[in-house]
């Protein structure tokens, strides 16, 4: 499979624009003989959770989604977008959707862990695992920015069946660690390849670190971004993932029936 990640800057609501920004990398990447564009957190809303959360109205959702399945369909990819997602009360939670090239809804998750106080009043945090689906030969898990920083999300997702996690992000710049230390570790120890789309530029007065990545299931990186738009590339092969895991087996050698006791104290 291959992976195309886009890395750009968002305008805050403006949807059109966004939009505009994904269909030219689509188209791009289709070009490329890419399977999937992953795309960064909130991009069609540009990432302002307070401004989403006192300007934006949920009932521009289905609108916004089938416009992004035409756009799917229209390029011939498979896409990952992110949109906030009504959590069946009165709240929003933050969301990520794998599509097809025919713009079917393959995979939904729902961002667990929200980062800071201006999320945190915005959105509510799900409690649901990351789920699985099959996807040109891979196994293809979604999770969400701060979610990648706790090795029990991306761990979740591996013992599960995952090969592949995709993570759009909106990570503020000052924080090269995560993507340069964390997620490589997140790979290795779980077997997985990474992709981890992040905005650039600035987002109402935010300033975003770019440097998305794509990394192997042995922490290597495969494709690094500097701090502007772009699009980054990387061939994912289904049995270097899974020769991985005969390597260092870490995820069949757990033992999970002790993690629990420890941490019960």
């Amino acid at each position: 499979m291959l992976l195309a990640l886009l890395q750009a800057n968002a305008a805050p609501l403006d949807v059109a624009a966004n939009l505009e920004t994904i269909r030219r990398a689509a188209r791009e990447a289709a070009e490329a003989g890419a399977d999937v564009l992953l795309t960064p957190e909130l991009f069609p809303l540009g990432y302002d959770p307070l401004r989403i959360g006192a300007e934006f109205d949920a009932a521009r959702l289905p609108g916004i989604r089938e416009a992004l399945a035409a756009l799917a369909r229209s390029c011939g990819i498979g896409l990952v977008y992110s949109l906030p997602m009504l959590d069946g009360g009165a709240g929003l939670n933050i969301s990520a959707t794998l599509l097809d090239a025919e713009g079917a809804e393959l995979l939904s998750y729902a961002k667990v862990h929200l980062f800071g106080p201006d999320e945190r009043k915005a959105f509510t945090g799900a409690t649901r695992p990351p789920g699985i689906v099959q996807f040109k030969g891979l196994a293809i898990s979604l999770v969400i920015c701060y979610d990648v920083e706790f090795p029990e999300t991306v761990r979740a997702a591996a013992v599960r069946g995952a090969e592949v996690v995709l993570v759009p992000t909106a990570l503020a710049h000052g924080f090269d660690e995560v993507p340069q230390l964390i997620l490589r570790a997140r790979a290795l120890e779980n077997h997985v390849a990474i992709g981890y789309a992040n905005h650039c530029g600035t987002e109402s007065g935010v300033a975003f670190g770019g440097g998305s990545v794509i990394a192997g299931p042995d922490g290597a990186l495969l494709a690094t971004a500097g701090p502007g738009p772009e699009l980054l590339y990387a061939r994912l092969d289904a049995d270097t993932i899974r020769a991985s895991r005969a390597e260092v087996p870490y995820l069949a050698e757990r033992r999970p029936e002790l993690y629990r006791d420890w941490e019960g104290g």
